[in-house]
């Protein structure tokens, strides 16, 4: 069994879905389980309509309307009645938030939850017309049980078990699943999205919970590249990385898979590969264990990231001597201000770290003034370096000498637990050059370092 899942841009319209399908026959021997996100911009359409409905009092859903009966017509499909089914309930919804003026998280939950519901009815029909035995199901019909943080629900350890239970019998009775991401219900039975991310963890959950081979992620990109293309043009795929590889490139800068989606396959050592649904000659990029990536010859570096607009705050005080306790408030300012840290360096009587720079930094300076002296620095980025451990003193001088050579100073650095990941600050609009010149050096020169 694999599991395969295709991205909104992958099932944008009836040519997408014909492609989609030929993918999907491709894979018929390997029992596939298919996780889908909306189609196209369903979402950001849904959402529109709540807004309009709030703000409004207007019921407005011809953008959502128009993509899937211009699909369903374009295909020839017999379920014109199903989804004005669904049509109607959204209609109803809407209705309902024009008349209250409320969206609460519950109800944007709902709300956006009929993309992924329309999306798998089309193409579970599309499929059948194409004689695959395909049959649409919402997630959490096979299993899929959250607690109730609506907008960021999780999923709760039931699902584990709940989960083969439903999908197994249906890989076996040689049924092929076309199944809602991003969706679940909590145990009130009120429908819960997954957050960030959301639709990925679906399918990996799926994979993982039933022990699959393999989950196939299938985006609009070519799987992780060495940089981003649209500071390096030459950027190249990476090959195989780590899950933790891969969780540090998602979590500074690399927009291809949320690190918490790839959490249930690291506890099973499920592989999984991404894949580009409009190049699908792509070899992409496999993710998986460090015991079998490890196994695998590899360059110094995997890849290199970027992320702008942070702010860079520095904490001193002579109170950090010897004195326990100190960190601990430092971190509680920051926890109760809501704002999540990226980056720490410590030393003797000082910490730096870094924020994002949409936080508002007036209480939180004015508390952190009472026990240290505070200095607040905005328009930084951090640049990433992921790689192999066992050589990072290569890589450090190597990169520092980059930044020596193209006269960049960096401004604090820092080392994940994990290992793979070297980062550091530098100004925002230096971070670009730095990328550029570190890629030339690591991947358009042999590995060989600059004399």
């Amino acid at each position: 069994m694999i599991v395969m899942k295709f991205g909104g841009s992958s099932v944008a319209d009836a040519a997408r879905l014909r492609h989609v399908a030929e993918i999907v026959k491709t894979q018929l021997a390997r029992k596939p389980a298919i996780v889908l996100s909306a189609m196209g911009d369903t979402t950001d359409h849904l959402l529109e309509a709540g807004k309009t409905a709030l703000l409004q009092g207007k019921v407005e859903i011809k953008n959502v309307e128009k993509l899937h009966k211009a699909t369903i017509k374009t295909l020839k499909l017999p379920i014109q009645k199903e989804i004005d089914g669904l049509l109607d309930e959204l209609t109803r919804l809407l209705s309902g938030i024009a008349l209250i003026r409320e969206l609460t998280p519950r109800t944007k939950d709902y709300l956006v939850s009929f993309g992924e519901r329309l999306s798998v009815r089309i193409t579970a029909a599309y499929f059948k017309t194409v004689k695959m035995n395909a049959k649409a199901f919402d997630s959490f019909d096979l299993g899929f049980l959250s607690n109730s943080n609506y907008t960021q629900a999780e999923l709760l350890k039931e699902s584990w078990d709940l989960i083969p239970q439903k999908v197994l019998p249906l890989i076996k009775g040689n049924v092929l699943p076309v199944v809602t991401g991003f969706i679940a219900k909590d145990e009130k039975g009120s429908i819960t999205t997954l957050g960030r991310g959301g639709s990925d963890l679906s399918a990996t959950m799926i994979a993982a919970a039933c022990r699959a081979e393999e989950v196939q992620v299938w985006k609009d990109v070519d799987g992780i590249l060495t940089a981003d293309p649209r500071i390096v043009k030459n950027a190249k795929p990476v090959e195989h990385v780590s899950y933790e590889e891969a969780a540090e490139l998602a979590y500074f800068g690399a927009q291809v898979l949320h690190p918490r989606a790839m959490q249930p396959c690291m506890k099973t050592g499920t592989s999984v590969t991404v894949k580009n649904s409009y190049n699908i000659e792509a070899p992409g990029t496999r993710i998986e264990t460090a015991q079998s990536h490890a196994a695998k010859k590899s360059p110094p570096v995997r890849a290199i990231t970027s992320r702008h607009n942070v702010t860079l705050v520095d904490i001193v005080s002579t109170r950090m001597i010897g004195q326990h306790g100190f960190l601990a408030e430092v971190f509680s300012i920051f926890a109760r201000n809501g704002a999540s840290i990226d980056m720490v360096a410590t030393s003797e009587v000082s910490v730096s770290l870094t924020i994002d720079a949409a936080h508002d930094l007036g209480e939180l300076k004015k508390e952190l003034s009472k026990i240290a002296s505070v200095d607040i620095k905005s328009g930084k980025a951090i640049v990433s370096i992921i790689g192999n451990v066992k050589r990072s003193s290569e890589i450090l001088s190597r990169a520092f000498r980059i930044c020596q050579f193209i006269g960049v100073t960096v401004q604090m650095i820092s080392q994940g637990a994990s290992k793979v990941n070297i980062s550091f600050i530098v100004e925002d609009t230096e971070a670009a050059d730095v990328v550029k010149a570190l890629h030339m050096d690591f991947f358009d020169s042999q590995e060989k370092p600059r004399e």
